[in-house]
C-alpha cells in the first residue's frame, strides 16, 4: 500500500505502508491493504503508520482529509 501525507508546504510522508491509522472526525479507523475506497474528514490527532519493515512513525495533526483508492491512500492536511 503507498502513503503520501500532504501540507500545503511540503511533502510530510511518502512510501509503502502495512497500516495507517487515522484520527476520523467520527472516531479513529485504520485502513489495511485492500480496504475499501473511502473518503474522510480528519480531526486533530495522531496518524500512526506501520511501515512495510515493522517500524512506526507518528505524525500531529490539525486535521485534514484521507482519500483511500486502489491501495493508494493520500492524506491532506494544515500540518504535521
Amino acid at each position: 500500500m503507498f502513503l503520501e501525507i500532504v501540507t500545503p508546504d511540503k511533502k510530510v510522508f511518502s512510501g509503502d505502508v502495512k497500516l495507517v491509522q487515522l484520527p476520523g472526525s467520527k472516531g479513529a479507523f485504520e485502513i489495511l491493504k485492500n480496504h475499501a475506497p473511502i473518503i474522510s474528514t480528519l480531526d486533530k490527532g495522531t496518524i500512526k503508520v506501520i511501515l512495510e519493515n515493522g517500524t512506526e512513525k507518528f505524525f500531529e495533526t490539525d486535521g485534514g482529509v484521507v482519500e483511500n483508492k486502489g491501495n493508494k491512500i493520500v492524506v491532506l492536511v494544515e500540518s504535521a
